[in-house]
């Protein structure tokens, strides 16, 4: 069982996705909440992020029976995000795996451009520490990229459906045994992380952010059970494609190969030790 917790009204939303399946427990804090529950909290809106800092909840009766796996879902250049450091202290005991999604930045206004840009770097040090086991970047704009042209009218409900599917994937391949392969634990300080859905014909990455530099490629696979069973040399030409990859003593790359009932579907999680920070004052 994992405890899923989106942290202001848009993370809420990515984390509500998640109470379709029974494996996760989900807590929502947000301004929208109009009365506290097991599972939602309201946390207020203030004007400045001092006022955030000094009006931290708290939060020790609502986080009482939370899991020791936590994933905490934060969008970036929110006000809301001015609770995050306070509130997740108030879990330091747990093991956090972070996940972090960036707007458009180009065009944010100063206030949560300047917001955005601190709590970006911030977060991201504070995993390179070891606060948190680890941190997901996530970009609004190349997720629009991997899923196309999308309505405006759902714009954020698929960007959100495609954040919980691919998370709720990667938790599965976590706790489940591969066909063959394996993938390489990464090393303790590459704590900062992002994920690729891939194309299975030539395992072309279709980056959700842009990391720089990766250094440890983890791919993972999952096949139609019937091409498991009947295609011969499947396996030789995936690790032919592999292999190909950019890859060097920097640049480790590890695989698994699962199996499902479904269309063949896989991704990559790409780990460094190296804050993006620079991505951000390049746009400034």
């Amino acid at each position: 069982m994992i405890s899923i917790i989106g942290i202001g009204t848009g993370a809420s939303k990515i984390a509500s996705n998640f109470t379709s399946v029974s494996n996760y427990e989900v807590y929502q804090l947000n301004d929208k909440v109009e009365k506290n529950t097991e599972t939602e909290f309201r946390i207020d809106s203030y004007s400045t992020p001092e006022e955030y800092e000094n009006n931290i909840p708290d939060l020790s009766s609502f986080f009482a029976d939370i899991r020791t796996r936590v994933q905490v879902f934060v969008v970036g250049s929110t006000m809301s995000s001015n609770y995050v450091l306070g509130i997740l202290e108030q879990i330091r005991d747990k093991e956090i795996d972070l996940f972090y999604i960036q707007p458009d930045v180009e065009l944010l206004s100063d206030v949560p451009r300047i917001l955005e840009g601190l709590t970006f770097g911030v977060l991201q040090e504070y995993a390179r520490s070891g606060a948190f086991r680890t941190m997901t970047l996530l970009s609004n704009l190349n997720l629009e990229k991997v899923l196309g042209d999308l309505p405006i009218k759902t714009y954020y409900e698929e960007l959100n459906k495609s954040v919980f599917s691919t998370i709720h994937h990667m938790n599965y391949f976590e706790f489940s045994d591969p066909e063959i392969g394996q993938v390489s634990k990464p090393s303790e300080i590459n704590r900062i992380r992002t994920i690729a859905l891939l194309n299975m014909k030539d395992l072309e990455e279709k980056w959700l952010f842009d990391l720089d530099p990766a250094r440890e490629m983890c791919y993972y696979m999952c096949i139609n059970s019937e091409k498991l069973a009947t295609e011969g040399g499947l396996h030789k030409r995936l690790v032919d494609i592999l292999k190909k990859k950019p890859k060097n003593a920097f640049r480790k790359i590890s695989y698994a190969i699962y199996e499902t009932e479904h269309a063949d579907f896989g991704f990559t999680l790409a780990h460094t030790n190296v804050v993006q920070e620079k991505k951000v004052l390049d746009n400034e």
